[in-house]
């Protein structure tokens, strides 16, 4: 069985605001002869046939034209989409081009394709693969939508990001809470209402002793959310001498 493989035809791209219509008439006449003189059973064109989604009207002039001109010489031709081509422009004309002896694949979901002979007897067993998008990959692996997939994942990182900011801060909810003892004054009192072991970044004044000397402390969680959004670091707290439990 003969095959002939072609790729990145970009019908419809222009080269420094030149057309290339003369260029690629030329091409496909010369593909034509060749496959013609060759005998070849089925030519495969593995992608970017057009140059954007929405090709000039020439450009799909000269597809259509190709297809028919081929499919008068007995080869078959199959046409796989590249990043370049539109999907649903290229599935607009699948059902009518498979009457000429054309297979388009566009998209994910393709089964094996029994390319046949001259002769009509089997020939060989093709497997497409075409460009395939973030949105088939996700749905083909994890058989969710994109929009699941998302979801789940934010999930997963909330679950990852409170389980380990619990964890971090857990000690200093117990040094806030014996300080919180102690005899504030209004002011911190205040502050006491609207301190939370996610904003003790914020809230470093309100774990201040009136008293005794404040030691500095290593970081006592992990990066804490900002209000904007960014990620800010803790500040270190100020512990106190009764606060002995936290290590």
């Amino acid at each position: 069985m003969r095959l002939l493989h072609t790729s990145d035809w970009h019908l419809g791209q222009n080269f420094y605001s030149k057309s290339r219509a003369a260029e690629h008439d030329a091409f496909l006449t010369w593909l034509l002869d060749r496959a013609q003189e060759h005998e070849v059973d089925a030519i495969i064109v593995a992608g970017d046939i057009f140059d954007t989604g929405s090709p000039p009207s020439y450009a799909r002039e000269l597809y259509n034209r190709f297809v028919v001109q081929l499919q008068q010489t007995g080869c078959r031709l199959v046409v796989l989409a590249g990043n370049h081509d539109s999907v649903a422009m290229l599935n607009e004309s699948r059902d009518i081009l498979a009457f000429l002896h054309t297979t388009v694949v566009a998209n994910a979901g393709y089964a094996p394709i029994e390319l046949p002979l001259r002769d009509g007897t089997p020939g060989a067993i093709f497997c497409p693969v075409p460009f395939l998008r973030p949105r088939e990959l996700v749905t083909s692996q994890a058989g969710h939508s994109g929009r699941e997939k998302t979801a789940a994942a934010a999930a997963r990182h909330q679950r990852l990001l409170s389980g380990a900011v619990s964890a971090g801060l857990r000690a200093a909810r117990r040094s806030a809470a014996a300080h919180h003892c102690q005899r504030p004054s209004d002011h911190r009192r205040r502050q006491q209402k609207r301190c939370r072991p996610r904003h003790l970044h914020r809230h470093t004044g309100c774990l201040s002793g009136a008293t005794l000397p404040p030691c500095r402390l290593h970081c006592a969680g992990p990066y804490s959310p900002g209000a904007d959004g960014r990620r800010l670091r803790a500040y270190p707290l100020q512990r106190l001498a009764a606060a002995a439990e936290l290590r």
